[in-house]
Parts: structure tokens; C-alpha cells; sequence
């Protein structure tokens, strides 16, 4: 099977790695996501040091963003209005393929630990389905119908708006762009604005994790009335609180109030909302999964 080369593009490191899926990495480097130029070369000389001993068929970038994963449009591959300093209008991807010399797939981050998920992890067998990343940001994606979701760009989960009780939570939000979005609620930027203290470090019983589930609760129900997924799959660092799930699964629940009547949700809600089965993984396996896309080879 050729060998395929994948992209985890995070807002602070970068993690880059060649094989041909989960049981098959055959190298892997992370390093800090630095300027454009500096974090972008490293990439390409983990890439040409790999294509010394073995030819890479093609790369599957996974990126922060937002970006352009348009393949008609003429900043396909671009970081595009990023609050990440320095990486605003940045050609990603075509600076990897003139480099490399071969195909790229692009995409966001979420987008592509989605595809991982799909093809390795707890989103097998579906074709609808939403995969949201609780971590530094928060960021979503899935497929509907099959297919990757886009449209005139592409999900930006983590921005939606949701209801703010000042008086519970006078917390004024942590996004630059929208103050108290999603993502400026409940990411781990605002827990430890909120608090004063990182959020890994708040014990389970803090009240900190009853308002984060709140708010996770209230941007899940959204999902599921908007695009209805055969399930959510949910990872990142802010996740790994063991007690999050359960309280975020009875919120989901009492905030429909029966109103959706399936079964997943009234009777399995525990195997409907879940963990990312690939973990800190889904992000890199889905590079190698859209790279195998990309290049055109036949399921497996």
C-alpha cells in the first residue's frame, strides 16, 4: 500500500507523520506552531527527510482556521482570517505541494479528525454524524449524507450563539470576534478566565463543570434540531474530565423534553453522544485518511 503523509495544523503545534493508518505510523514529529515560514519549512523537511527512504503518494492537511478547503476557489488551502498573529492569507497547502511535488487534500481540523473517526473510530458505519473538538477552541464538523460537510465554506460549530444568564454567569466571553460564543464560553480559554485557574486543575465537583455542561448542552441540542446526526462525537483536552459526558448527556435530554422521539436519545443517549474513540489521534489518522483520498486509492 503506498505510504501517505498527514498535517495536524493546531493554533500551537504542529504534528506531522507518515504511514497508512492506525496500526501503521511509521514516523511522526510535533513542534511548536511558530511563524508561517519557520513552522511550514519544518514541516516540508520532515516530508522530503521521509521521501529519501519511501515516496509519499500524497498529504492530508488537517488545519486550524478559518480556511478555504474550496478546490475551485483561487485561495484554496489558505489560512485565511485566522486570529492566529502572523498567519492571516497564508497559501498552506500550495506551499506544501510545490515543495513535495505532490497532491495535497486541505481541510479544518475538525473536518478531518471527523473523516479519522469515520473510517477508524466511533463514527464507523455512519453517514451523518457531527465530531466536535472541546479544547483550546472549540471547533465541529461531520459528514451529512457521506460526505464531508461544507457549503459556502464550511462549519464553524463553535461560534454559534448561545442563551448568556449574565447574572449566573457574568462572565463576559473569551472569543475576540463575538465575545460570548460558544466557543468564548465554554472553551479552555474561558474556563480558566472564568475561574483564574486552567481548567485540568478545577476538581470534578467544582462548579465550573455544571456551567460547562450547560452551555456544551445547549450548542449540542442546537446541532441535533438543526442537522440531525446519527450521533456526536465529541474529543479534546476539555473533555478528558470524566464527569463531563454524563452531565452533558442529561442536559441534552432534559432540554429536548421529548420532543425528538428516538430511541438513541430516550433510551442510548450513552452510546449517542461519545467519546472521539481515536482520541488525541483523530486529527493525524484523518490526514492519512483524506491523503488516501486524495491520491485516489480504493477503500480499504
Amino acid at each position: 500500500m503506498p505510504v501517505l503523509g498527514a498535517i495536524e495544523a493546531g493554533g500551537t503545534k504542529f504534528v506531522c507523520a507518515v504511514g497508512t493508518g492506525p496500526d501503521d505510523v511509521r514516523a511522526e514529529v510535533r513542534f511548536t506552531t511558530t511563524a508561517p515560514q519557520e513552522t511550514l519549512g519544518r514541516a516540508v523537511e520532515f516530508f522530503q527527510r521521509q521521501c529519501r527512504a519511501e515516496a509519499i503518494a500524497a498529504i492530508g492537511i488537517g488545519s486550524f482556521g478559518p480556511v478555504d478547503p474550496d478546490p475551485s476557489s483561487p485561495t484554496f488551502g489558505y489560512v485565511t482570517t485566522t486570529p492566529k498573529a502572523g498567519w492571516t492569507n497564508i497559501d498552506f497547502a500550495g506551499t506544501l505541494q510545490r515543495a513535495l511535488g505532490v497532491p495535497v487534500g486541505f481541510d479544518t481540523d475538525a473536518n478531518v479528525a471527523a473523516l479519522g473517526e469515520h473510517r477508524w473510530g466511533a463514527a464507523r458505519g455512519l453517514d451523518t454524524f457531527i465530531y466536535l473538538t472541546v479544547g483550546t477552541g472549540i471547533g465541529g464538523g461531520g459528514m451529512a449524507g457521506g460526505r464531508l460537510m461544507h457549503g459556502l465554506l464550511h462549519p464553524e460549530m463553535g461560534h454559534i450563539r448561545v442563551p448568556h444568564d449574565w447574572s449566573a454567569d457574568p462572565y463576559p466571553g473569551a472569543c475576540p470576534y463575538h465575545g460570548d460564543c460558544l466557543e468564548g464560553l465554554a472553551a479552555g480559554p474561558a474556563l480558566e478566565g472564568r475561574w483564574g485557574r486552567p481548567g485540568e486543575t478545577l476538581p470534578a465537583g467544582h462548579p465550573a463543570w455544571r456551567l460547562e455542561a450547560e452551555y456544551l448542552a445547549l450548542g449540542l441540542v442546537s446541532f441535533i434540531c438543526t442537522l440531525s446526526p446519527q450521533r456526536i462525537v465529541i474529543g479534546g483536552g476539555v473533555m478528558q474530565q470524566a464527569q463531563l459526558f454524563p452531565m452533558v448527556r442529561q442536559r441534552v435530554r432534559e432540554m429536548l423534553n421529548g420532543y425528538i422521539h428516538s430511541p438513541a436519545i430516550l433510551e442510548r443517549i450513552d452510546a449517542y453522544i461519545v467519546p472521539a474513540k481515536l482520541g488525541s489521534r483523530a486529527g493525524i489518522l484523518g490526514g492519512i485518511a483524506l491523503a488516501r483520498q486524495v491520491a485516489g486509492l480504493p477503500p480499504e
